[in-house]
């Protein structure tokens, strides 16, 4: 799977402290923007489940084209306001 994906076992013994500390911070303040940007962008929630819920409802054979598909449909933006107006009023 590693050498698919372009992945190996990291080695840490390449960075010295300085640098491991720094990729350290970095990973923390990337989480922290994450965080801040998906709680500031609900819709990206609701968006992948939507997607999830599609998918393994409809299990197609080729997937790639299904999410291209799913995610170009011009009534997304449609489809997705309504579910988070409908999450707006359970609240």
């Amino acid at each position: 799977m590693s050498a698919q994906s372009g992945l190996g076992k990291l080695d840490v013994g390449v960075l010295n402290a300085e640098q491991r500390e720094t990729l350290r911070q970095f990973k923390i303040q990337t989480r922290i923007d994450n965080e801040k940007y998906l709680m500031a962008h609900p819709e990206v929630e609701v968006m992948v489940e939507d997607f999830l819920r599609d998918l393994l409802l409809k299990r197609p054979t080729h997937i790639r084209a299904f999410a291209a598909d799913h995610f170009t449909n011009p009534d997304l933006h449609i489809i997705i306001n309504a579910k988070m107006a409908t999450i707006n009023m359970d609240a």
